[in-house]
């Protein structure tokens, strides 16, 4: 189906993906006309445009779900052609007309609720003290975040545990420099290209996060009550940013910036809290205030409402 954005490109470009997005709509109108959904589920962004307002355009209703804090030019856009939208968290509704938002929180697996702490560091092969670190960067890891904790690594394995889930392009220069360590340092610092299944477990054994600030990373580290050192991805259309602020104004998070990973600032952050014990159980507790356990069920209710079930 045609998509194409809009947003900061020349005008010329803008006209090409403009009759892109008419073309998208009228392959969307198609695919609905043989579908007959009752209701359409979008979550924003360009490429869901043609859908939404092909669907507008035959009366279908629209949920919208927008994972972030704050809503791009998509979703705003998008929310027009809506009967409603449903949000992670309350920070959102101002962006919407009066009544048309609904908090349902954000959709996590329902493995991450409940749960013991000293079983997940048992199934890990962890030891019960020092804390456990987690370190993460998405799927594919995150390069600023590698090179940050494996400049300050022989400090951060003097105080704690450390997951760190590096991804594949740094997994070579991020276990060099687990091989400079000592043999003790090595055992209180393990590397993965990713987690599958253990992700759980990882999240429920921490006792603080390091990670960038996505959506699914805010619902899930709610989940779990997990503490985090935050740093949005700089290159997110400001999306990250807004969501780490928010983070951080709830008591949940710190905020290191990318640009200041090079100065020492994350180990800097991560040391800082693990002295720090009631501070740390402090923002535990704030970050469990804000899970959502029936998010999936209800935005289930939602789309059961516009659909008429």
């Amino acid at each position: 189906m045609q998509a194409a954005g809009l947003r900061g490109l020349s005008r010329g470009q803008q006209m090409v993906n403009s009759l892109r997005l008419v073309g998208g709509v009228a392959q969307a109108w198609r695919i609905l006309r043989e579908f007959q959904p009752d209701v359409v589920l979008a979550t924003g962004g360009y490429a869901s445009a043609p859908v939404v307002m092909a669907a507008w355009l035959r009366r279908c209703p629209v949920l919208i779900y927008l994972p972030d804090v704050v809503p791009g030019l998509a979703v705003r856009f998008l929310s027009h052609f809506a009967r409603r939208v449903a949000v992670s968290f309350d920070a959102s509704l101002d962006y919407f007309a009066a009544g048309k938002a609904e908090v349902t929180g954000y959709p996590v697996r329902g493995a991450l609720y409940g749960g013991d702490k000293e079983a997940a560091k048992r199934r890990l092969g962890l030891a019960a003290q020092p804390k456990v670190v987690l370190v993460f960067g998405g799927s594919r890891g995150a390069h600023s975040i590698n090179v940050a904790v494996s400049a300050a690594l022989e400090r951060l394995v003097e105080l704690a545990q450390i997951i760190h889930i590096a991804g594949e392009a740094d997994l070579g220069e991020v276990r060099q420099a687990r091989d400079r360590l000592s043999v003790p340092q090595r055992q209180r610092y393990r590397t993965h290209v990713y987690l599958h299944e253990e992700m759980v477990d990882a999240l429920r054994a921490a006792d603080l996060a390091v990670a960038r600030a996505g959506a699914a990373t805010m619902g899930e580290f709610a989940a779990v009550g997990l503490p985090s050192v935050l740093v949005p991805y700089p290159y997110a259309g400001q999306h990250q940013e807004a969501n780490a602020d928010f983070m951080v104004s709830k008591g949940a998070a710190v905020k290191v910036l990318d640009a200041k990973l090079v100065e020492g600032a994350l180990g800097d952050a991560v040391a800082r809290l693990l002295s720090d014990g009631p501070r740390l159980r402090s923002m535990a507790e704030n970050a469990s205030k804000l899970a959502r356990p029936d998010a999936a069920r209800a935005i289930a209710k939602q789309l059961a409402l516009l659909s008429g079930g």
